[in-house]
């Protein structure tokens, strides 16, 4: 599978988990070990202060550690693609223009959220922030969280006139996305990722040019086996490994819905996932969300042995 349009930016690029340590701070130490851990399994970029990275729950000054950390330890290997997670136009300038001086090659920015947009106001965001800062933008689309969906004529008007290089497309609205694919299939160096672990396969056989799995973190070397079928042609493994994923994925129903949250579930689980493997020491989450306890970990452990990952 090559891309027509020679994407800048393609493959796996996971939302880097954020650990903490048993007191609450960011556990630097960890996450060293989480980037080391998704280099080695082949990832091809690194997607920080994403929604896997609890980047609403994080202050300031825990962001600007977190992104001169995983700077450091990825030392230009590869691409570092920051949220620049902010509620207006303003805001987002100024939260970007930090994240590029700390390291960034490429900014991740939602719609605008809080405030109330209309699709004009959607479009002029993308435009200043791409005006003021001039650096690789990536458009978010993530509704669930501003409640606005990302249109595809906005998209790809904004593609056309290079304002930004892809879309993270976590909508879940497939068609939304198969119009976007091919509406921008022939704009040179556009990428569109979806950011939906269990389905990617089909994502991939639709044109997307990669994937942002907050699985990733858990196993990078699988989605990548799973991207390398794909780009092989060989959709009949990239579909097996796909099934195998989908069943990784199951380690997100495991908490227990009446004391944890849905956010919690998914990213404790990820967190409890790596304390399993071995790559972080403890899986507490930010305030106020609840940790995952001993007997969903013990799900998780057996999910991960039933798979491969341990």
């Amino acid at each position: 599978m090559a891309f027509a349009n020679n994407p800048k930016y393609s493959g796996v690029i996971p939302p880097v988990v954020t650990p903490r340590t048993a007191d609450g701070a960011i556990d630097v130490a960890g996450l060293k070990a989480v980037v080391e851990h998704l280099i080695s399994g082949g990832v091809t970029g690194l997607f920080v202060l994403g929604s896997s990275g609890e980047v609403p729950y994080l202050t300031n000054t825990e962001r600007e550690l977190v992104v001169t950390t995983i700077n450091a330890a990825n030392a230009g290997r590869v691409p570092l693609v920051v949220g620049a997670n902010e509620q207006t136009t303003n805001r987002v300038i100024e939260e970007g223009r930090k994240m590029v001086e700390l390291g960034a090659d490429a900014l991740v920015v939602t719609t605008p959220y809080y405030a109330l947009s209309n699709a004009a106001e959607v479009e002029a965001h993308f435009r200043a922030i791409h005006a003021a800062l001039q650096v690789d933008i990536f458009a978010y689309d993530v509704p669930v969280r501003t409640h606005v969906k990302l249109s595809v004529a906005t998209a790809v008007a904004l593609a056309q006139d290079g304002v930004i290089v892809g879309v993270k497309d976590s909508s879940g609205d497939d068609v939304s996305f198969r119009q976007l694919l091919l509406a921008t299939r022939d704009i040179e160096g556009f990428s569109v990722f979806t950011g939906h672990e269990v389905v990617v396969d089909g994502a991939l056989l639709g044109g997307a040019h990669g994937v942002v799995p907050g699985l990733g973190n858990v196993d990078p070397a699988g989605y990548r086996r799973l991207f390398d079928a794909a780009a092989a042609g060989d959709f009949a493994t990239a579909a097996k490994e796909q099934d195998r994923l989908a069943r990784v994925f199951d380690i997100v129903y495991t908490p227990d819905s009446a004391r944890v949250s849905g956010g919690a579930a998914g990213l404790g689980a990820f967190k409890t996932a790596l304390v399993a493997q071995g790559v972080i020491d403890c899986n507490k989450m930010s305030v106020p969300m609840v940790d995952l306890n001993d007997s969903e970990a013990t799900a998780i452990t057996a999910i991960l042995a039933e798979t491969g990952l341990l």
